[in-house]
C-alpha cells in the first residue's frame, strides 16, 4: 500500500508533463502551419549535403543554383513565422533551461527559463545572415561555408523548436541522432 503514493505522484507528474506537451506541440504546429519552413528546410539540408557531395565545383554550383529559389521562400517565411510567434503570448513561449521536462516549470522556476520569441527571432535573423548570397567571383569554398553555415543554423533551429515543445536533453537526443 505505501508503493501506491510514490505511483500515484509519478503517474500524475507524467501526466501533466505530457499535456503540457502537447499544448507545446498544439502551440508550436499553429504557427507553423502556415508555413512550409519545415519542408523547405528538409529539401535545403538535401539539396546541400547533394552538393557537398559533387566532385567538380561546375556541378556543385549548378546544385547550389538550383536551391537559390527555395531559399528566397525559406527566408520570407521564417520572417513571416518569426513575426507571427512573436505574438504569441509571453507565458506560453517560456522554454525551461532545465535538463528535462517539468510540468510548470516556466512558473515554478521562472529564473531558469529563456523566451521562445526571442530565440526564433534570433534564428530568424541567424539563417537570413546566412542566406545572403556570395557574389558571383565568390570562391567556390565560399559556397561550400556557407551550405555547412546554412544546415548548421537549420539544425539548430530544428533543436530549439524541439526544445520547445520537449526538453532540452530529448532535443539534443534527437539533433545528435540526425547528425
Amino acid at each position: 500500500m505505501e508503493f501506491l503514493i510514490p505511483v500515484a505522484l509519478i503517474v500524475g507528474f507524467w501526466v501533466l508533463k505530457n499535456r503540457e506537451q502537447h499544448q507545446r506541440i498544439a502551440l508550436l504546429g499553429g504557427v507553423l502551419s502556415r508555413f512550409e519552413i519545415e519542408k523547405l528546410m528538409q529539401a535545403l539540408m538535401d539539396g546541400y549535403l547533394r552538393a557537398l557531395g559533387e566532385a567538380t565545383p561546375e556541378r556543385q554550383a549548378q546544385v547550389l543554383a538550383y536551391l537559390a529559389a527555395q531559399e528566397d521562400k525559406l527566408t520570407a517565411q521564417l520572417q513571416q513565422f518569426a513575426q507571427a510567434f512573436a505574438q504569441v503570448w509571453a507565458d506560453d513561449a517560456l522554454i525551461s533551461t532545465l535538463p528535462l521536462a517539468f510540468p510548470w516549470a516556466h512558473k515554478i522556476f521562472p529564473a531558469a527559463t529563456l523566451d521562445g520569441r526571442k530565440l526564433m527571432q534570433i534564428h530568424a535573423d541567424a539563417l537570413l545572415a546566412a542566406l545572403e548570397r556570395p557574389s558571383a567571383d565568390a570562391p567556390p569554398q565560399q559556397a561550400k561555408d556557407r551550405a555547412f553555415t546554412i544546415t548548421a543554423e537549420l539544425m539548430l533551429m530544428q533543436h530549439s523548436c524541439h526544445w520547445f515543445c520537449r526538453s532540452k536533453t530529448v532535443a539534443s537526443a534527437r539533433l545528435l541522432s540526425r547528425h
